[in-house]
């Protein structure tokens, strides 16, 4: 199990969010929801919802990032869920949005409305600059 546990785990959780050159926002209270909702009017919003138990999510987490390369000043704004330890959050997301609950899942949010859903390896940093 150790060759498995390196392949997909992180030795090492800080180094790798301090290393992720996508700006996510933490989406960890049920009111934030509105905010994405309201944000939506503006500008493109993507939730990409997370296990943290999940070899598979950690892979295609890391391939999101290395692949994301949108600038900074990017009409987007990219919300990170770990759904495992915001549960009634993800769940919520699955009733609001009508997209039924998957993991890992990019969830692409346009004017109050799913323009595009993902899960697995349908999870692309390029679908998402398509849509931006």
């Amino acid at each position: 199990m150790g060759i498995f546990n390196k392949l997909f785990t992180s030795d090492n959780k800080e180094k790798d969010k301090e290393e992720s050159k996508v700006p996510w926002i933490g989406l960890n209270r049920m009111e934030q929801l509105d905010k994405i909702e309201d944000s939506s009017e503006e500008k493109t919003v993507a939730i990409l919802k997370h296990s943290t138990r999940c070899g598979v999510s950690r892979m295609v987490l890391r391939m999101f990032e290395s692949d994301y390369d949108l600038q900074e000043d990017a009409p987007v704004d990219l919300y990170f869920l770990d759904l495992i330890t915001y549960r009634d959050i993800s769940n919520e997301i699955a009733e609001r949005f009508k997209v039924r609950h998957e993991s890992p899942q990019l969830i692409v949010i346009k004017n109050g409305e799913v323009v595009h859903h993902a899960s697995h390896q349908g999870v692309s940093a390029g679908k998402l600059k398509e849509l931006v």
